[in-house]
């Protein structure tokens, strides 16, 4: 959401993708909301805060408790709150020792608002909608609704909630909300029209995991988030030394976070660091086996190490979940021929032929055609 990969801090990652600015008169009128009630009386519950990213979202589960991304707060120990009438008021981070996108605001002199109810299940076809801050100004924006892709995975505690839902930067720790208003999830990252929201089970862990006893722990973790952040931020050349790449790997692997591992792996693949961006994609896949676009990076460093066996069951998965992926087509044709799984290649290609029958005839061709496997790289 960025997002990463959308989205953050280097806006272009986390729940970011677009920026907007805005009159006041643009505001009010964008204040407007179109939503189902229950969704549109979410906002009262939604606030945007500022700390490390400029400004992000929060959602209120308590009188003076807020729940943030902590990649949005990283190692700060203090947020700036706007109210409901545009005044601001500070905030105490919590130290946590959570393992994932997820920190505890403690703030006093908020007015009485709402509490949101945790959605006890997500229907297959319901609409979700994410709830979050549009900007500085502290406007809380219902955006368009989308719907489940991937439940939560239960082989693991890091599983996301995936969904299209759309939202973007400042979104990040901002609620994803059912048709009745009910929280499924904190709003954590996305892109390509495929987004994430932690589930609200891991609220629980978030809280048994807070607290003084847990600093040092927390500004282990808050810092290693905003060290891989500004590395990811910095602009990079064609090739990254062994020992800025290796920074990179430790840094960001120590952050806790999922979506930095994918961001950080995008940096080191195309810079001749292959190995360590194949470390760093399958810990992302490994911490959430359901993560899409987690998935669909693992699939390319994996195509351009020329590893296509490793490619198969990657492949059979992004098959049945994104069936109508151009990237996954192409690399399920060509790993299928050259790993001698022609059964998947066909698969692919009847599903090409669904999706996008104008790339048919030149994917048949090359199957029919003597194209040698390519040299494993050196």
């Amino acid at each position: 959401m960025g997002h990463y990969a959308a989205m953050q801090k280097a806006p272009g990652l986390f729940a970011s993708v677009l920026v907007f600015l805005v009159s006041t008169a643009d505001l009010r009128a964008q204040n407007a909301c179109s939503a189902p009630e229950p969704v549109c009386a979410a906002r009262g519950a939604v606030y945007t805060i500022a700390s490390f990213d400029p400004f992000s979202s929060a959602v209120r589960l308590s009188e003076t408790l807020l729940v943030a991304s902590r990649h949005a707060i990283a190692d700060s120990t203090e947020v700036v709150v706007t109210r409901k009438d545009g005044s601001t008021v500070k905030g105490d981070v919590l130290p946590t020792a959570y393992d994932g996108d997820l920190i505890l605001v403690e703030v006093a002199g908020l007015a009485d608002g709402p509490v949101l109810t945790p959605a006890r299940s997500i229907p297959a076809g319901a609409a979700l909608y994410t709830v979050g801050s549009q900007g500085k100004a502290g406007t809380i924006r219902v955006y368009p609704p989308g719907e489940v892709l991937l439940s939560p995975s239960e082989e693991t505690p890091h599983g996301r909630l995936h969904h299209t839902a759309y939202s973007q930067f400042g979104n990040s720790g901002g609620a994803l909300v059912d048709d009745a208003g009910h929280l499924a999830g904190i709003v954590a990252s996305g892109g390509e029209g495929r987004f994430e929201a932690i589930p609200v089970r891991e609220l629980a862990r978030l809280r048994q995991l807070s607290g003084p006893e847990f600093a040092a722990r927390s500004a282990e973790i808050g810092g290693a988030v905003r060290r891989c952040i500004d590395l990811l931020d910095t602009r990079s050349p064609r090739t990254m030394p062994d020992d800025t790449a290796k920074e990179v790997y430790d840094t960001c692997s120590a952050s806790e976070n999922r979506q930095l591992y994918d961001l950080a792996a995008q940096q080191l693949g195309p810079r001749q660091q292959l190995d360590l961006a194949l470390e760093l994609s399958n810990l992302s896949v490994a911490r959430d086996p359901h993560a899409l676009n987690a998935r669909l990076t693992l699939l390319t460093l994996l195509h351009i190490a020329r590893r296509y066996e490793d490619e198969l069951p990657h492949i059979r998965f992004l098959m049945q979940h994104l069936p109508a992926e151009p990237m996954v087509h192409r690399f399920a044709i060509q790993a299928g021929k050259w790993a001698g799984d022609m059964d998947l290649a066909a698969a692919a290609l009847a599903l090409l032929k669904q999706h996008n029958p104008a790339q048919a005839r030149a994917a048949e061709q090359f199957l029919k055609a003597d194209i040698p496997r390519p040299p494993p790289l050196q």
